[in-house]
């Protein structure tokens, strides 16, 4: 079998994979160009790949065509220098729509979120992402978060299945993905992809790469890349020393200020990038802006952050 060009992009990757905000005007609607514009600072900083309109980038608060519009500029922004990857969900009417969206405007691949509002059942979670799978040429790797948990049957299942091509925790089970990463590497031998989805997953990729997850995503990349590249390298050539330093001094102190607002870990990204320079607009209801106390703390993080790359020189 051919190994899917995404995949071995994906499965090799030169640096960060990079979930941009997604920008908006004083009046609320989208900026395209302030996006293109961080799309592109993102590529041009070592991104590896760009999500675009995912959760970092608010894809539950766009319309159909402002999704349209912006993978479109992402794609426009990338260049072919790196993938675009496309978010999709809701129900599966919608999530098909998206895909086929998506694909039209020139994504590389899908980032297949949960189904909207209901709990469903292993059977029915099947049915939706295979449905998604098969609307588009476009590979998919599915998001497992909040109603879309997966037994490792299942994801075996999905690893079997044409288009998918990897799985994305949000949970944050260890034992479950363990379980999960040794069920598919049992009996789907090959080069199905794992990436630690979680929110700073910075945090928590020391363990998950220990599980056979080598793969995350990096918000952080989105205001302080240098940091985000820091920490990448380190946990590539295996420098344990920054990578402490770095969560010890920056990574955790931020997931400590992100845990003070919910919805924060979209709110806190998107007024960093601001704080760094580009304004991207405040995040849409039903999130909210930290509050002015927040900002101050998360400027003076940031700030040290880029201090402790100092200290490691």
């Amino acid at each position: 079998m051919t190994p899917d060009p995404l995949a071995a992009r994906l499965g090799n990757p030169s640096g960060p994979l990079f979930f941009p905000v997604t920008a908006f005007g004083p009046d609320g609607s989208v900026d395209l160009e302030v996006y293109r514009d961080h799309v592109r600072r993102g590529v041009e900083n070592g991104a590896a790949a760009v999500f675009a309109c995912c959760g970092t980038g608010e894809f539950h608060a766009l319309t159909p065509e402002e999704f349209e519009q912006c993978v479109r500029a992402a794609v426009e922004a990338a260049g072919g220098r790196v993938p675009v990857v496309a978010g999709a969900g809701y129900g599966t009417a919608l999530a098909v729509r998206y895909a086929r969206v998506a694909e039209a405007a020139g994504a590389d691949g899908l980032l297949a979120m949960p189904p909207y509002l209901v709990v469903a059942g292993q059977e029915g979670l099947l049915r939706h992402y295979r449905e998604v799978a098969a609307a588009t040429a476009l590979p998919v790797i599915v998001y497992q978060r909040d109603n879309a948990v997966f037994t490792p049957r299942t994801v075996v299942t999905l690893a079997r299945t044409d288009g998918i091509i990897g799985f994305k925790d949000g949970v944050g089970d260890l034992d479950l993905m363990q379980r999960i990463v040794s069920a598919v590497r049992t009996e789907v031998p090959g080069g199905f992809l794992y990436f630690n989805g979680l929110p700073t997953a910075e945090q928590t990729q020391l363990a998950y790469r220990a599980i056979g997850v080598p793969l995350y995503s990096s918000a952080v990349f989105c205001f302080a890349p240098k940091i985000a590249l820091a920490f990448y390298e380190a946990l590539r050539t295996g420098d344990d020393t920054t990578a402490h330093r770095l969560l010890d001094g920056f990574y955790r102190p931020f997931v400590e200020l992100r845990a003070q607002g919910r919805g924060y870990a979209v709110a806190l990204v998107k007024a960093a990038v601001r704080l760094r320079g580009l304004d991207v607009g405040e995040v849409r209801p039903p999130l909210h802006e930290p509050t002015e106390d927040h900002v101050k703390q998360l400027a003076e993080l940031i700030d040290r952050g880029y201090a402790l790359l100092e200290e490691g020189k």
